[in-house]
Protein backbone atom coordinates (compact mmCIF):
# COMPACT_ATOMS: atom_id res chain seq x y z
CA UNK A 1 0.00 0.00 0.00
CA UNK A 2 2.69 2.20 0.40
CA UNK A 3 4.60 2.22 -2.38
CA UNK A 4 1.29 1.51 -4.40
CA UNK A 5 0.33 5.56 -3.48
CA UNK A 6 3.26 6.95 -4.38
CA UNK A 7 2.23 6.07 -8.27
CA UNK A 8 -1.22 5.28 -8.11
CA UNK A 9 -2.19 9.20 -7.85
CA UNK A 10 -0.44 9.72 -11.75
CA UNK A 11 -3.14 7.86 -14.08
CA UNK A 12 -6.27 9.70 -11.44
CA UNK A 13 -5.08 12.70 -12.47
CA UNK A 14 -7.58 14.00 -14.71
CA UNK A 15 -10.20 12.34 -13.08
CA UNK A 16 -9.44 14.18 -9.84
CA UNK A 17 -8.78 17.91 -11.49
CA UNK A 18 -12.72 17.16 -12.93
CA UNK A 19 -14.36 15.70 -10.03
CA UNK A 20 -13.11 18.02 -7.68
CA UNK A 21 -12.90 20.76 -9.71
CA UNK A 22 -9.52 21.82 -9.16
CA UNK A 23 -6.71 22.82 -11.00
CA UNK A 24 -3.24 20.71 -12.43
CA UNK A 25 -1.50 22.34 -9.42
CA UNK A 26 -4.01 21.58 -6.80
CA UNK A 27 -3.96 17.66 -8.11
CA UNK A 28 0.50 17.89 -8.25
CA UNK A 29 0.12 18.78 -4.60
CA UNK A 30 -1.59 15.86 -4.23
CA UNK A 31 1.45 13.53 -5.20
CA UNK A 32 3.50 15.63 -3.49
CA UNK A 33 2.02 16.28 0.20
CA UNK A 34 2.36 12.36 0.62
CA UNK A 35 6.08 12.35 -0.85
CA UNK A 36 7.15 14.75 1.31
CA UNK A 37 5.54 13.88 4.15
CA UNK A 38 6.47 10.14 3.75
CA UNK A 39 10.34 10.74 3.13
CA UNK A 40 11.39 13.68 5.82
CA UNK A 41 10.38 11.91 8.65
CA UNK A 42 11.90 8.38 8.31
CA UNK A 43 15.14 9.17 9.80
CA UNK A 44 12.94 10.00 13.14
CA UNK A 45 10.27 7.06 12.67
CA UNK A 46 13.27 4.13 12.28
CA UNK A 47 14.82 5.43 15.95
CA UNK A 48 11.12 5.45 17.29
CA UNK A 49 11.09 1.99 16.31
CA UNK A 50 14.30 1.67 18.66
CA UNK A 51 12.39 3.10 21.69
CA UNK A 52 9.42 1.79 21.32
CA UNK A 53 9.65 -1.76 19.74
CA UNK A 54 8.96 -2.04 15.72
CA UNK A 55 5.57 -3.33 16.01
CA UNK A 56 3.75 -0.69 17.91
CA UNK A 57 4.84 2.40 15.67
CA UNK A 58 4.27 0.29 12.75
CA UNK A 59 0.73 -0.59 14.27
CA UNK A 60 0.05 3.61 15.10
CA UNK A 61 1.62 4.15 11.32
CA UNK A 62 -1.06 1.18 9.72
CA UNK A 63 -3.99 2.80 11.51
CA UNK A 64 -2.89 6.40 11.03
CA UNK A 65 -2.50 5.20 7.29
CA UNK A 66 -5.91 3.75 6.92
CA UNK A 67 -8.14 6.26 8.49
CA UNK A 68 -6.01 8.84 6.65
CA UNK A 69 -7.28 6.44 3.00
CA UNK A 70 -10.97 6.89 4.42
CA UNK A 71 -10.70 10.72 4.36
CA UNK A 72 -8.80 10.69 1.06
CA UNK A 73 -11.30 9.01 -0.50
CA UNK A 74 -14.57 11.11 1.15
CA UNK A 75 -12.46 14.75 0.56
CA UNK A 76 -14.82 17.10 -1.40
CA UNK A 77 -12.39 19.37 -2.19
CA UNK A 78 -8.92 19.63 -3.40
CA UNK A 79 -7.48 21.10 0.06
CA UNK A 80 -8.83 18.48 1.98
CA UNK A 81 -7.41 15.82 -0.12
CA UNK A 82 -4.09 17.01 -0.15
CA UNK A 83 -4.04 17.35 3.81
CA UNK A 84 -5.57 13.81 4.30
CA UNK A 85 -2.33 12.84 1.64
CA UNK A 86 -0.02 14.68 4.23
CA UNK A 87 -1.06 12.79 6.99
CA UNK A 88 -1.41 9.50 4.96
CA UNK A 89 2.33 9.84 4.30
CA UNK A 90 3.41 10.28 8.03
CA UNK A 91 1.67 7.09 8.89
CA UNK A 92 3.75 5.46 5.87
CA UNK A 93 6.48 6.82 7.61
CA UNK A 94 6.00 5.02 10.52
CA UNK A 95 5.77 2.04 9.11
CA UNK A 96 8.74 1.57 6.76
CA UNK A 97 11.93 1.39 8.65
CA UNK A 98 10.10 -1.47 11.00
CA UNK A 99 9.31 -3.83 8.05
CA UNK A 100 13.55 -4.10 7.57
CA UNK A 101 13.38 -4.19 11.35
CA UNK A 102 11.42 -7.30 11.45
CA UNK A 103 13.45 -8.98 8.62
CA UNK A 104 16.67 -8.07 10.45
CA UNK A 105 15.42 -9.21 13.87
CA UNK A 106 13.69 -12.58 12.93
CA UNK A 107 16.21 -14.02 10.02
CA UNK A 108 19.92 -15.11 10.91
CA UNK A 109 22.19 -13.11 7.95
CA UNK A 110 22.35 -16.44 6.20
CA UNK A 111 18.85 -17.39 5.72
CA UNK A 112 17.97 -13.12 5.70
CA UNK A 113 18.42 -12.60 1.35
CA UNK A 114 15.20 -15.20 1.02
CA UNK A 115 12.86 -13.21 3.15
CA UNK A 116 14.49 -9.78 1.53
CA UNK A 117 13.67 -11.78 -1.43
CA UNK A 118 9.75 -11.66 -0.63
CA UNK A 119 10.37 -8.22 0.90
CA UNK A 120 11.77 -6.82 -2.68
CA UNK A 121 9.46 -8.85 -4.30
CA UNK A 122 6.61 -6.69 -2.70
CA UNK A 123 8.58 -3.73 -3.08
CA UNK A 124 9.53 -4.23 -7.09
CA UNK A 125 5.60 -4.91 -7.84
CA UNK A 126 3.92 -2.38 -5.83
CA UNK A 127 6.36 0.77 -7.09
CA UNK A 128 5.41 -0.08 -11.21
CA UNK A 129 1.99 -1.48 -10.55
CA UNK A 130 0.19 1.70 -9.26
CA UNK A 131 -1.04 2.78 -12.95
CA UNK A 132 -2.42 -0.47 -13.76
CA UNK A 133 -4.32 -0.76 -10.52
CA UNK A 134 -4.98 3.01 -10.94
CA UNK A 135 -6.48 2.71 -14.12
CA UNK A 136 -8.65 -0.28 -13.69
CA UNK A 137 -9.81 1.17 -10.12
CA UNK A 138 -10.48 5.05 -12.16
CA UNK A 139 -11.95 3.76 -15.39
CA UNK A 140 -14.60 1.30 -13.40
CA UNK A 141 -15.12 2.82 -9.80
CA UNK A 142 -14.12 6.35 -9.77
CA UNK A 143 -10.93 8.27 -8.68
CA UNK A 144 -12.05 7.75 -4.83
CA UNK A 145 -11.26 3.79 -5.12
CA UNK A 146 -7.53 4.04 -5.40
CA UNK A 147 -7.95 5.50 -1.73
CA UNK A 148 -10.94 3.00 -0.47
CA UNK A 149 -8.74 0.26 -1.79
CA UNK A 150 -6.27 0.52 1.11
CA UNK A 151 -8.83 0.09 3.62
CA UNK A 152 -9.91 -3.40 3.84
CA UNK A 153 -6.06 -4.17 3.01
CA UNK A 154 -5.05 -1.75 6.37
CA UNK A 155 -7.73 -4.11 8.25
CA UNK A 156 -6.51 -7.20 7.65
CA UNK A 157 -3.14 -6.30 8.10
CA UNK A 158 -3.75 -4.89 11.31
CA UNK A 159 -5.55 -8.07 12.52
CA UNK A 160 -2.42 -10.21 10.91
CA UNK A 161 -0.30 -7.93 13.17
CA UNK A 162 -1.68 -8.29 15.94
CA UNK A 163 -2.06 -11.98 16.16
CA UNK A 164 1.41 -13.20 14.25
CA UNK A 165 4.00 -10.31 14.71
CA UNK A 166 6.20 -11.05 18.15
CA UNK A 167 5.99 -7.59 20.34
CA UNK A 168 10.16 -7.38 19.82
CA UNK A 169 11.40 -4.37 22.55
CA UNK A 170 14.98 -3.70 21.46
CA UNK A 171 14.82 -0.24 23.84
CA UNK A 172 18.41 0.50 22.14
CA UNK A 173 17.61 4.00 22.17
CA UNK A 174 16.11 5.82 25.97
CA UNK A 175 15.96 9.57 24.95
CA UNK A 176 15.84 11.54 21.93
CA UNK A 177 18.10 14.06 20.11
CA UNK A 178 15.47 17.01 20.10
CA UNK A 179 18.04 19.21 18.20
CA UNK A 180 18.82 16.62 16.16
CA UNK A 181 15.07 15.92 14.84
CA UNK A 182 14.08 19.36 14.32
CA UNK A 183 18.03 20.27 12.40
CA UNK A 184 16.84 16.99 10.34
CA UNK A 185 13.48 17.45 9.77
CA UNK A 186 13.55 20.96 8.98
CA UNK A 187 16.50 21.07 6.38
CA UNK A 188 15.01 17.73 4.54
CA UNK A 189 11.77 19.14 4.69
CA UNK A 190 13.23 22.41 2.63
CA UNK A 191 15.56 20.26 0.28
CA UNK A 192 12.78 17.79 -0.48
CA UNK A 193 9.81 20.70 -1.13
CA UNK A 194 12.27 23.07 -3.03
CA UNK A 195 13.24 20.03 -5.09
CA UNK A 196 9.73 18.53 -6.20
CA UNK A 197 8.40 22.10 -6.73
CA UNK A 198 11.10 23.58 -8.37
CA UNK A 199 9.79 23.52 -11.91
CA UNK A 200 6.26 24.38 -10.45
CA UNK A 201 6.99 27.97 -9.62
CA UNK A 202 9.48 28.24 -12.78
CA UNK A 203 12.98 28.05 -10.04
CA UNK A 204 11.58 31.83 -8.67
CA UNK A 205 9.74 33.34 -6.47
CA UNK A 206 7.79 31.16 -3.94
CA UNK A 207 5.90 33.54 -1.62
CA UNK A 208 7.48 37.48 -1.35
CA UNK A 209 10.92 37.56 -1.63
CA UNK A 210 11.31 33.72 -1.20
CA UNK A 211 12.91 32.04 -4.20
CA UNK A 212 13.20 28.39 -4.33
CA UNK A 213 16.73 28.47 -4.72
CA UNK A 214 17.27 30.05 -1.10
CA UNK A 215 14.64 27.16 0.37
CA UNK A 216 16.81 24.92 -0.92
CA UNK A 217 20.18 26.84 0.14
CA UNK A 218 18.12 26.98 3.52
CA UNK A 219 17.93 23.55 3.84
CA UNK A 220 21.26 22.12 2.93
CA UNK A 221 22.24 24.73 5.14
CA UNK A 222 20.08 23.20 8.40
CA UNK A 223 21.33 19.73 6.90
CA UNK A 224 25.13 20.61 7.30
CA UNK A 225 24.53 22.07 10.96
CA UNK A 226 22.86 18.58 11.49
CA UNK A 227 25.92 16.67 10.63
CA UNK A 228 27.87 19.02 12.69
CA UNK A 229 25.80 18.41 15.13
CA UNK A 230 26.05 14.85 15.29
CA UNK A 231 29.57 14.83 14.65
CA UNK A 232 30.16 17.20 17.75
CA UNK A 233 29.41 13.99 20.06
CA UNK A 234 27.02 15.10 22.16
CA UNK A 235 24.14 13.26 22.46
CA UNK A 236 25.02 9.75 23.68
CA UNK A 237 22.41 8.74 21.44
CA UNK A 238 22.40 10.55 18.46
CA UNK A 239 19.80 10.65 15.51
CA UNK A 240 22.28 9.98 12.70
CA UNK A 241 25.23 7.78 14.15
CA UNK A 242 28.18 8.81 11.75
CA UNK A 243 29.84 5.64 12.73
CA UNK A 244 27.58 3.80 10.36
CA UNK A 245 29.12 5.03 7.54
CA UNK A 246 32.18 3.28 7.92
CA UNK A 247 31.04 0.60 6.78
CA UNK A 248 31.75 0.72 3.00
CA UNK A 249 28.59 -1.48 1.79
CA UNK A 250 26.35 0.58 3.59
CA UNK A 251 27.54 3.83 2.21
CA UNK A 252 27.85 2.52 -1.18
CA UNK A 253 24.10 0.86 -0.79
CA UNK A 254 22.51 4.17 0.17
CA UNK A 255 24.37 5.16 -3.32
CA UNK A 256 23.28 3.01 -5.19
CA UNK A 257 19.96 2.94 -3.04
CA UNK A 258 19.12 6.07 -4.77
CA UNK A 259 19.71 5.72 -7.72
CA UNK A 260 17.18 2.88 -7.97
CA UNK A 261 14.94 5.47 -6.48
CA UNK A 262 15.73 7.65 -9.14
CA UNK A 263 16.20 5.72 -11.43
CA UNK A 264 12.26 3.55 -11.31
CA UNK A 265 10.31 7.31 -9.89
CA UNK A 266 11.85 9.09 -13.04
CA UNK A 267 11.27 6.64 -15.48
CA UNK A 268 7.28 6.41 -15.20
CA UNK A 269 6.42 10.05 -15.00
CA UNK A 270 7.03 10.87 -18.35
CA UNK A 271 6.25 7.26 -19.84
CA UNK A 272 3.17 7.50 -18.08
CA UNK A 273 2.49 11.01 -19.40
CA UNK A 274 3.93 10.44 -22.92
CA UNK A 275 1.77 6.92 -23.82
CA UNK A 276 -1.37 8.99 -22.58
CA UNK A 277 -0.39 12.18 -24.66
CA UNK A 278 0.82 10.62 -28.01
CA UNK A 279 -0.22 7.97 -28.85
CA UNK A 280 -3.47 8.51 -26.27
CA UNK A 281 -3.65 5.39 -24.44
CA UNK A 282 -6.39 5.61 -21.94
CA UNK A 283 -5.88 4.96 -18.38
CA UNK A 284 -5.84 1.58 -18.28
CA UNK A 285 -4.07 0.70 -21.75
CA UNK A 286 -1.25 2.45 -20.09
CA UNK A 287 -1.22 0.62 -17.08
CA UNK A 288 -1.45 -2.87 -19.03
CA UNK A 289 1.33 -1.75 -20.83
CA UNK A 290 3.39 -1.74 -17.33
CA UNK A 291 2.04 -4.14 -16.09
CA UNK A 292 4.36 -6.98 -17.18
CA UNK A 293 7.52 -4.59 -15.86
CA UNK A 294 6.12 -5.02 -12.17
CA UNK A 295 5.03 -8.76 -13.28
CA UNK A 296 8.86 -9.47 -14.02
CA UNK A 297 10.06 -7.17 -11.35
CA UNK A 298 8.10 -9.42 -8.34
CA UNK A 299 9.25 -12.41 -9.94
CA UNK A 300 13.06 -11.52 -10.46
CA UNK A 301 12.81 -9.70 -6.88
CA UNK A 302 11.62 -12.97 -5.18
CA UNK A 303 15.05 -15.22 -6.38
CA UNK A 304 17.46 -12.93 -6.79
CA UNK A 305 17.16 -12.39 -2.70
CA UNK A 306 17.30 -15.84 -2.07
CA UNK A 307 20.67 -15.62 -4.63
CA UNK A 308 21.92 -12.45 -2.38
CA UNK A 309 23.53 -15.08 0.22
CA UNK A 310 26.32 -16.01 -2.06
CA UNK A 311 29.73 -15.14 -2.26
CA UNK A 312 28.81 -13.38 -5.85
CA UNK A 313 25.75 -11.50 -4.12
CA UNK A 314 27.23 -7.83 -5.55
CA UNK A 315 27.23 -9.37 -8.94
CA UNK A 316 23.41 -9.29 -8.95
CA UNK A 317 22.75 -5.50 -8.70
CA UNK A 318 25.61 -5.00 -11.15
CA UNK A 319 23.95 -6.60 -13.82
CA UNK A 320 20.38 -5.17 -12.65
CA UNK A 321 21.57 -1.61 -13.04
CA UNK A 322 23.65 -2.69 -16.35
CA UNK A 323 19.42 -4.24 -17.53
CA UNK A 324 17.83 -0.99 -16.14
CA UNK A 325 20.11 0.75 -18.43
CA UNK A 326 19.64 -1.26 -21.50
CA UNK A 327 16.25 -1.48 -21.77
CA UNK A 328 15.39 2.21 -20.82
CA UNK A 329 17.85 3.02 -23.21
CA UNK A 330 16.28 0.96 -25.85
CA UNK A 331 12.95 2.87 -25.23
CA UNK A 332 14.47 5.97 -25.93
CA UNK A 333 14.97 4.18 -30.01
CA UNK A 334 11.63 2.86 -29.55
CA UNK A 335 9.38 6.49 -28.60
CA UNK A 336 7.49 7.65 -32.27
CA UNK A 337 5.68 4.43 -32.90
CA UNK A 338 3.52 2.03 -31.26
CA UNK A 339 3.45 2.06 -27.81
CA UNK A 340 3.40 -1.75 -27.83
CA UNK A 341 6.40 -2.19 -29.26
CA UNK A 342 7.67 -0.77 -26.01
CA UNK A 343 6.81 -3.52 -24.00
CA UNK A 344 9.95 -6.18 -24.31
CA UNK A 345 12.17 -3.08 -22.90
CA UNK A 346 9.94 -2.84 -20.31
CA UNK A 347 10.72 -6.48 -19.25
CA UNK A 348 14.39 -6.02 -19.05
CA UNK A 349 13.83 -2.41 -16.98
CA UNK A 350 11.24 -5.22 -14.40
CA UNK A 351 14.27 -8.13 -14.90
CA UNK A 352 16.81 -5.57 -13.56
CA UNK A 353 14.92 -3.58 -11.04
CA UNK A 354 13.95 -7.13 -9.88
CA UNK A 355 17.83 -7.86 -9.43
CA UNK A 356 18.37 -4.30 -7.76
CA UNK A 357 15.76 -4.13 -5.05
CA UNK A 358 16.53 -7.60 -2.80
CA UNK A 359 20.43 -8.32 -3.56
CA UNK A 360 21.22 -4.30 -2.57
CA UNK A 361 19.11 -4.43 0.97
CA UNK A 362 20.66 -7.74 1.72
CA UNK A 363 24.34 -6.45 0.91
CA UNK A 364 23.89 -3.13 2.27
CA UNK A 365 22.44 -4.15 5.80
CA UNK A 366 23.89 -7.54 6.43
CA UNK A 367 27.20 -6.47 8.01
CA UNK A 368 25.64 -3.70 10.43
CA UNK A 369 25.95 -3.66 13.99
CA UNK A 370 22.19 -4.79 15.11
CA UNK A 371 22.35 -1.73 17.75
CA UNK A 372 22.54 0.05 14.24
CA UNK A 373 19.42 -1.64 12.65
CA UNK A 374 16.94 0.97 13.39
CA UNK A 375 18.87 4.16 12.14
CA UNK A 376 20.14 1.65 9.27
CA UNK A 377 16.50 1.17 8.52
CA UNK A 378 15.45 5.00 8.43
CA UNK A 379 18.73 5.87 6.39
CA UNK A 380 18.57 3.46 4.02
CA UNK A 381 14.49 3.99 3.48
CA UNK A 382 15.04 7.64 3.42
CA UNK A 383 17.81 7.48 0.68
CA UNK A 384 15.42 5.56 -1.80
CA UNK A 385 12.88 8.18 -1.19
CA UNK A 386 15.04 11.04 -1.36
CA UNK A 387 16.07 9.48 -4.85
CA UNK A 388 12.38 9.07 -5.86
CA UNK A 389 11.81 12.61 -5.23
CA UNK A 390 14.73 13.80 -7.19
CA UNK A 391 13.97 11.44 -10.18
CA UNK A 392 9.96 12.93 -10.04
CA UNK A 393 11.77 16.38 -9.78
CA UNK A 394 14.81 16.14 -12.47
CA UNK A 395 12.32 13.71 -15.52
CA UNK A 396 9.67 16.26 -15.05
CA UNK A 397 12.21 19.61 -15.08
CA UNK A 398 13.94 18.25 -17.98
CA UNK A 399 10.25 17.07 -19.92
CA UNK A 400 9.29 20.65 -19.72
CA UNK A 401 12.44 22.27 -20.75
CA UNK A 402 12.57 20.51 -23.68
CA UNK A 403 9.36 20.66 -24.51
CA UNK A 404 9.29 24.64 -24.33
CA UNK A 405 12.29 24.56 -26.46
CA UNK A 406 10.70 22.04 -28.82
CA UNK A 407 7.23 21.73 -28.42
CA UNK A 408 7.64 18.10 -29.01
CA UNK A 409 6.79 16.18 -26.88
CA UNK A 410 8.36 12.76 -28.13
CA UNK A 411 11.96 14.59 -27.98
CA UNK A 412 11.45 15.60 -24.28
CA UNK A 413 10.43 12.53 -23.77
CA UNK A 414 13.63 11.08 -24.97
CA UNK A 415 15.88 13.69 -23.19
CA UNK A 416 13.97 12.71 -19.73
CA UNK A 417 14.77 8.98 -20.47
CA UNK A 418 18.20 9.94 -21.56
CA UNK A 419 19.17 11.49 -18.36
CA UNK A 420 18.23 8.06 -16.71
CA UNK A 421 20.06 5.68 -18.54
CA UNK A 422 23.15 8.03 -17.69
CA UNK A 423 22.15 7.49 -13.62
CA UNK A 424 22.23 3.51 -14.05
CA UNK A 425 26.04 4.37 -14.30
CA UNK A 426 26.54 5.42 -11.21
CA UNK A 427 24.13 2.87 -9.90
CA UNK A 428 26.63 0.15 -11.80
CA UNK A 429 29.56 1.85 -10.59
CA UNK A 430 28.39 1.54 -6.83
CA UNK A 431 27.49 -1.73 -6.63
CA UNK A 432 31.06 -2.49 -8.60
CA UNK A 433 32.86 -1.00 -5.24
CA UNK A 434 31.34 -2.46 -2.76
CA UNK A 435 32.92 -5.66 -1.17
CA UNK A 436 32.22 -8.93 -1.97
CA UNK A 437 32.29 -10.64 1.19
CA UNK A 438 28.74 -10.25 3.15
CA UNK A 439 29.00 -12.64 5.69
CA UNK A 440 28.21 -11.60 9.05
CA UNK A 441 29.18 -13.72 12.30
CA UNK A 442 25.98 -14.26 13.91
CA UNK A 443 25.75 -11.47 17.71
CA UNK A 444 23.44 -13.16 19.98
CA UNK A 445 19.58 -12.14 20.24
CA UNK A 446 19.14 -10.43 17.07
CA UNK A 447 20.63 -12.59 14.97
CA UNK A 448 19.22 -15.88 16.10
CA UNK A 449 15.56 -16.83 15.65
CA UNK A 450 15.82 -19.83 17.71
CA UNK A 451 15.84 -17.60 21.16
CA UNK A 452 12.97 -16.78 22.21
CA UNK A 453 10.93 -13.38 21.18
CA UNK A 454 10.39 -11.09 24.69
CA UNK A 455 6.94 -10.55 25.30
CA UNK A 456 5.96 -8.02 27.83
CA UNK A 457 4.49 -9.02 31.09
Amino acid sequence: MILLDTTIVNVAMPAMIEGLRASLNDIIWVNSAYLLAFAVPLLLTGRLGDRFGPKRVYLAGLAIFVLASLTCGLAGSAHVLIAARAVQGLGAAAMTPQTMAFITHLFPPHRRGAALGVWGSVAGFATVSGPLLGGVLVTQLGWEWIFFVNIPVGVLALTLVLRWVPDWQPRRSHRFDVLGVLLCCAGLGLVVFGVQNGEHYGWGRVAGPITITEIIVAGAVLLAVFVLWQAAGRNAEPLLPLRIFGNRNFSLGNVANVIIGFSVTGLFVPLVLFVQTVPKLSAFEAGMLTAPTSLVSGVVAFFAGRWSNGPGAKYLPITGFALLGLGIGVMTLQLGGSPWVLLPALVVVGAGMGMVYSPLTNIATKTLDPALMGAGAGIYNTSRQFGGVLGSAGTGAVLQIVLAATGDFTAATRAALLMLVVSTVVGVTAAVLMRRETGMRDSGRASDPGLPVTRPS
